[in-house]
Parts: C-alpha cells; sequence; structure tokens
C-alpha cells in the first residue's frame, strides 16, 4: 500500500506513519491538501495528516479542506507525544548561543515559547511549512548561526546535533492524526490494535434560532453518548453562518448513534458521517 504523509521525511506525522503502516510506502508531501488531493485521486491507499494539537487546538486547513473540498472519510485516528528538541549543524555546536535565526513549523515556535523567551530571547523565528523542513534547511546551510525546532528523528536524518532537548513547554503535548481514505472503512495494515472507536459527525443548524445547539445535544446526552469534541467552524456561506464538528466515543452501532442522527434530521439539521473508526496510540 501507499501512504500520505505531510512531509518531508521525519516530521510529526512520518513518526505516527512509522508506527501505524511500518512495512507499507509511505510518501512525503509538500502541504496537506496535496496530501488529501492524493488519496482522493487514488494516488495513495490512505493519507495521514495533523488535525489537532493539546496546546494549539485543531489544525484548520485540515478540517476545512476535509470538509469544503475533497469528501474523504477518516478511517482511523493517532495520538502521538510531542517532544521539541533544539539542533543546529554540528559546525555550529559549540556555538549555539549565538543563534541568530530559528525555523521551525508555527506550531512547534508557539509550543517552545517560554524555553525561546528565556533561552534564546530576541532571537529572530521564521515559520516553514514542517518542522523536518526547518532541519532540512538548516543542515543546508551551515553558513548561518541558525537552528531548528524539531524531533529527534529529523536530527538523525539530516545530521543535526541536538543542543537542547525537550524546550516544550508543556509535557503533556499530543497530536492527534486522521487516517483518511476514499473507502469508508478499514485502515487495513496498520500493526497496532485499537483503543477504543469514535464517529464523527458534521451538524449543520437549520437556521440561528435560540436553544438549537441544546436540541443538538440534547439528542446525545439522553442517548448517553459521550461527545469527546465539539467544535464550530464556519460555512463559509456568510458572517455568522457555522456548522458543527462533533466526536462521538462510540463506533456507529445500529440504534443509538443512527436515532440521534434520525433526531437531528427530525429538528431540520442537516448531518453527515465523516467516520465511525478505530483510536490508536503512537
Amino acid at each position: 500500500m501507499k501512504i500520505a504523509f505531510l512531509g518531508p521525511v521525519a516530521t510529526f506525522t512520518d513518526l505516527a506513519v512509522r508506527q501505524l503502516f511500518p512495512k507499507e510506502d509511505a510518501i512525503p508531501f509538500v502541504t496537506i491538501p496535496e496530501c488529501i488531493d492524493a488519496a482522493a485521486a487514488g494516488d495513495v491507499d490512505f493519507a495521514v495528516v495533523p488535525v489537532e494539537n493539546a496546546l494549539e487546538g485543531s489544525v484548520n486547513i485540515t478540517l476545512d479542506y476535509l470538509i469544503h473540498e475533497v469528501p474523504l472519510f477518516i478511517v482511523g485516528e493517532a495520538t502521538t507525544p510531542i517532544k521539541q528538541h533544539l539542533m543546529v549543524h554540528p559546525d555550529n555546536k559549540d556555538k549555539w548561543e549565538r543563534t541568530e535565526v530559528i525555523f521551525s513549523h508555527s506550531h512547534a515556535l508557539a509550543q517552545c515559547h517560554k524555553f525561546l523567551h528565556r533561552e534564546l530571547k530576541g532571537v529572530a523565528s521564521e515559520r516553514m511549512t514542517s518542522t523536518a523542513a526547518a532541519a532540512k534547511y538548516v543542515m543546508e546551510h551551515p553558513d548561518i548561526h541558525a537552528a531548528a525546532i524539531a524531533n529527534g528523528l529529523a536530527a538523525v536524518e539530516y545530521g543535526l546535533e541536538i543542543v537542547k532537548e525537550n524546550i516544550h513547554d508543556y509535557s503533556h503535548n499530543h497530536t492527534r492524526f486522521i487516517i483518511l481514505s476514499k473507502m469508508e472503512k478499514g485502515a487495513a495494515g496498520t500493526s497496532l490494535g485499537s483503543h477504543g472507536e469514535k464517529t464523527t459527525l458534521v451538524v449543520t443548524l437549520p437556521s440561528d434560532r435560540t436553544g438549537a445547539l441544546h436540541q443538538v445535544l440534547s439528542a446525545f446526552s439522553w442517548r448517553n453518548l459521550n461527545l469527546s469534541k465539539i467544535e464550530s467552524r464556519p460555512t463559509k456561506t456568510g458572517l455568522g453562518n457555522y456548522f458543527f464538528i462533533i466526536d462521538i466515543e462510540r463506533g456507529m452501532d445500529e440504534v443509538l448513534i443512527p436515532g440521534a442522527i434520525a433526531e437531528l434530521e427530525a429538528l431540520g439539521c442537516s448531518v453527515k458521517v465523516l467516520g465511525s473508526y478505530p483510536s490508536y496510540k503512537v
């Protein structure tokens, strides 16, 4: 099988893919939309992309592109710990404190704010498409006093020296990745056992009326369906128009979730099932 992931090699997405699909052909793409497009076109069997970080929240480009642009199914999710390290070119190992610019993904820079403010206050930062791209750039430019924030795999892959380990502000930092496919079921080939099931719905209210969201939530509440997340996103049809992404801590069954969906539709809501899928920890 072929697995698309947000590249280049040695991103956190790559780390997740290596755990999920260790024997499959993993193909890096530059952007999240390119990953999703590859799965939609049938060029790959699955696409693995980040969807949520414990500190920075949802990855909006993933949610918006999946809902508005490409109709794929979520067939699995994986949660992985995020450990950020400061790394430099080997030639600059002994003078890393004279770093003039730091390269990384915007989320990684935000996740290491306290360290940067304390240890490298005033040093400029530059955003890159990924932490691995930052590591690759620093390796290719030994002539500048630059550092990258990335994971340990990136240091090994691109031959950088880690000068400060675990510089992230919070030890409980995790990122959730979703596995996308044209097929509604089955992340076939994954090597991990699941830690539970989830179902994700997209619910659009019929109109902005008093109590509408309360009615939606009540449909799950009285059925004792636990919601692990509910988030609003703009419908892109006008200011103040939103839909809701709802994660249910249960796989699709024959009674409870279909009954909740039927109740929502009876209220005039539009409901789309993005997927019912296993949850993994890597």
